[in-house]
């Protein structure tokens, strides 16, 4: 067969490899929004248009801890030097909800001041790549890591380790990073016990991976509500979007629901207000966002 023959073929056969396999799309710049969720490998940052999120004023029982992150990220925001933050606690407690309602806040007042950066846990091991992307930026990056913990063999931790505070480098001056976890340590105390069991140096054993959580400068705890304090985050989402029925019927079913649950939480106090809503015909508008 002649190969000029062959070449309407060829060229039909890669048309068709074009639409099995798209291209994939172009990394977003950081001038393309105010959050972004990072993927390592070729997809890089995606720029997110809406943050599912709440206003601050709407979660209640953590003032402390809101007060605490608030004054770190805005020194931060303004260019003045600030600390990583561990929210460790509980779950459901507000950890992640507190940091992107904190990051909402302060771009409400300075408009673009900070750009909200998520990687996922099972990324941790691409951050240095994700800390030179950000460091060729001049914005100021919140990067933020939900639920992050380590298990096992699992060394990952030593890219955190080391691009926190312990590397050549460092972390960029433009960049902050904020993790949650359930673990105050980064690890199950299991995990901890063993090492401790079968050590030739028990203290020594474990220092690596407990030093971990040392890069952090600002833990903030996390605790169980009580009753009273569940039941104002309750209320406070019920002025909040404004759903017609009285403070003592609310009361009473929030409590059912809540033992019903077997744990009293802001993120069952939010999932109450959904089932509420939902029966008494509510749309719920504007910042409607889980605790976590």
């Amino acid at each position: 067969m002649d190969t000029t023959d062959l070449a309407p073929l060829l060229r039909r056969l890669a048309e068709a490899l074009d639409r099995l396999a798209p291209a994939l799309p172009s990394s977003a710049s950081l001038d393309d929004g105010d959050a972004f969720i990072w993927s390592a490998g070729a997809s890089g940052l995606r720029a997110v248009a809406s943050v599912n999120r709440l206003d601050l004023s709407l979660l209640q029982g953590i003032g402390q801890q809101a007060a605490s992150l608030l004054a770190n990220t805005e020194r931060f925001a303004a260019g003045l030097p600030a600390n990583n933050a561990l929210l460790w606690g509980a779950r459901g407690t507000g950890k992640s909800s507190l940091v992107k309602a904190i990051h909402g806040h302060i771009n409400a007042e300075r408009p673009g001041a900070l750009a909200l950066v998520e990687i996922h846990r099972e990324d941790i091991a691409s951050l240095p790549e994700l800390l030179l992307r950000l460091k060729a930026s001049p914005r100021r990056c919140l990067l933020f890591c939900d639920d992050l913990s380590f298990d096992g063999r699992d060394a990952s931790y030593k890219s955190l380790k080391a691009v926190l505070e312990g590397g050549i480098e460092g972390r960029p001056e433009n960049v902050v990073f904020y993790a949650t976890s359930n673990r105050r340590h980064l690890m199950p105390r299991e995990m901890i016990d063993n090492e401790r069991a079968t050590a030739v140096n028990r203290g020594e054993a474990i220092e690596e991976k407990i030093s971990l959580s040392d890069r952090f400068g600002l833990w903030l705890g996390f605790h169980s509500f009580d009753q009273a304090t569940y039941l104002a985050i309750v209320h406070a989402y019920v002025r909040h979007y404004r759903l017609p029925v009285a403070d003592d019927v609310v009361a009473a079913e929030a409590i059912a629901w809540a033992q019903a649950r077997g744990a009293r939480s802001g993120r069952v106090a939010w999932q109450f207000i959904q089932d509420l809503a939902g029966r008494l015909g509510c749309a719920m508008r504007g910042g409607n966002a889980p605790h976590a």
